[in-house]
């Protein structure tokens, strides 16, 4: 049993003595030209934005959240609806994770963040300070109770892959255990192959549901790799993916690059797993979208990736620009009378003034996390097709250099 014809990878331009490329991955509802970033609509939303608005702004493809699915409406009801494209009015691809992360979110209560910093400690019981511990991990699967009301529930490779086919989104993932950087190196090598065995399960329950639910369109498969900042177990983590084939001969359809690192070691770890993974297949890295992490984890392979930093930072009155990240809600844009960005084209940026903003988050007003989350994600998504266009001209390197030239990370405001 292999890969229906309905989704595929294709390979374009490749940057010079690096892992990184353009290309194209076709689903049931649509293509998508990588590199590309997937912004991310947990509950089948990007909040405060209606999809047709994420569709305006480019947005090639959405990711939603299998945890809370599960939890809100259920996945039954989006099935019934005819999956998550049809449920949300979203006419392009989607995608959903596992629920895997919310297993790590929930057991120890840390940020839900992927790129971490090690503080020398390590604790296999580690937790973050005021937090309880709301999931349990055994050999089977994780126990958990709902951060909703508490109610105790239970997922297991086998129910994950249930619930993500009765979703329907174009490309799921496979449920893997994501431990912390504090985590100790004994306990990462039994995770990881832990992960390998759900991950077999999970490849095991994909072919029986696709064959079961025929009449839906084809959904695709990806193994997570997990290792932390083990060089060899990021490796061994690839090659024992690569290898799994369920009963009927499935592979995965291809990877994503997940678990927690060091931020500076983004690059060195992509790279270590793009050396390992099969070209012709995509990769998805899970949880950046930070623009110098955008052109590290390109250059070094990888094809799409997802994070919920540009609508979450927006409803805190956070603004991407070129230079940098801002505050709208700074007195100094009291009266200002111009958009956010004067090159921008998004629908913000088009229509209103860093006063209007700036007044909206003073007042409260819901409309400001509309208005800037629209533009940040456009900000993000924009970058991206840039880097992609920058690969396809041969011009990587030079746009690299010039945007991270002006990019100043956090900064007071625009010209300061």
């Amino acid at each position: 049993m292999s890969a229906p014809e309905s989704f595929s990878f294709k390979v374009g331009t490749r940057l010079d003595d690096r892992h990184g490329r353009s290309g194209v991955i076709s689903t049931p509802h649509g293509d998508i030209a990588t590199p590309a970033f997937i912004p991310v609509g947990t509950k089948a939303t990007v909040k405060a934005v209606l999809p047709e608005a994420m569709k305006e702004l480019g947005a090639q493809a959405l990711l939603a959240n299998a945890y809370h699915l599960y939890l809100q409406p259920g996945p039954d009801i989006v099935d019934e609806a005819g999956g998550l494209s049809k449920f949300m009015n979203w006419p392009g691809p989607t995608f959903t994770d596992s629920g895997g992360f919310q297993v790590m979110s929930l057991g120890v209560g840390f940020k839900k963040v992927l790129a971490m910093e090690s503080v020398g400690v390590q604790n296999d019981d580690v937790i973050a300070k005021g937090k309880e511990r709301l999931a349990h991990v055994d050999e089977d699967g994780v126990t958990f109770r709902s951060h909703l009301d508490g109610s105790k529930h239970r997922f297991t490779p086998e129910v994950s892959m249930g619930i993500q086919h009765q979703l329907g989104a174009d490309i799921m993932f496979a449920f893997d255990e994501l431990t912390t950087l504090m985590n100790t190196r004994g306990y990462q090598e039994e995770s990881l192959e832990r992960t390998r065995r759900w991950a077999q399960r999970c490849l095991d329950e994909h072919e029986r549901l696709t064959e079961a639910r025929s009449h839906r369109p084809y959904q695709a498969l990806f193994g997570v790799i997990q290792g932390a900042q083990y060089e060899d177990l990021r490796r061994k983590a690839c090659r024992d993916l690569e290898a799994l084939r369920g009963a009927a001969g499935t592979e995965f359809d291809g990877y994503g690059i997940g678990g927690a690192l060091e931020k500076h070691n983004l690059g060195t770890i992509v790279g270590w797993c793009c050396d390992e993974l099969p070209e012709q297949k995509p990769r998805h890295m899970l949880g950046i979208s930070e623009p110098e992490d955008v052109f590290v984890a390109v250059e070094n392979g990888a094809d799409t990736f997802d994070c919920v930093n540009p609508s979450r930072v927006a409803r805190n009155a956070a603004i991407y620009v070129d230079a940098g990240r801002f505050n709208i809600n700074t007195s100094r844009f009291r009266r200002d009378f111009t958009p956010i960005d004067e090159d921008c084209d998004c629908y913000t940026c088009q229509h209103y003034t860093r006063a209007y903003l700036h007044h909206l988050f003073k007042a409260k007003e819901i409309l400001a996390a509309t208005l800037c989350t629209i533009h940040n994600e456009r900000f993000t998504v924009r970058l991206v097709d840039r880097i992609r266009g920058s690969i396809e001209r041969g011009e990587f390197d030079e746009y690299k250099t010039e945007f991270l030239g002006q990019w100043k990370g956090r900064i007071k405001a625009p010209g300061l």
